[in-house]
């Protein structure tokens, strides 16, 4: 199946709970001009936040074929650039589902499927 990039761009948004108890969460944000910014946080129990980093680099899709190339990283306020050499900063997934709502993916080494859920990011105003 062929999708249109224009059908990612803007926000996106994951939760899921990990084995330990801990939320973790991923706020995605697609540009049109083929720059990400990922941000993860890890929520404790009680909501406090344990960890927290942004991740930035380019995406695209081609067909049903979604890639990312990470190019630096926040971690607690730091800013660390990607190493291009290191094959764990690129990753294709195949799409397996992209409406106005849902972007459902699986990664095509480790079969792991994402489900983000589109963001809204204007409201209108009365």
């Amino acid at each position: 199946m062929n999708y249109q990039r224009q059908q990612l761009f803007g926000s996106w948004y994951r939760s899921e709970v990990l084995p330990d108890g801990a939320i973790q969460t991923e706020l995605a944000k697609m540009s049109e001009d083929g720059a990400y910014e990922f941000a993860f946080s890890i929520h404790g129990k009680q909501g406090e936040v344990i960890e927290h980093s942004i991740e930035f680099g380019d995406w695209g899709l081609v067909g049903d074929i979604h890639f990312t190339i990470a190019k630096a990283e926040y971690i607690d306020d730091e800013q660390y650039a990607a190493d291009l050499a290191d094959q764990d900063n690129y990753h294709a997934y195949k799409v397996l589902e992209l409406s106005h709502q849902f972007f459902k993916y699986q990664h095509i080494v480790s079969n792991e499927v994402f489900i983000l859920r589109r963001v809204i990011d204007k409201i209108a105003h009365c």
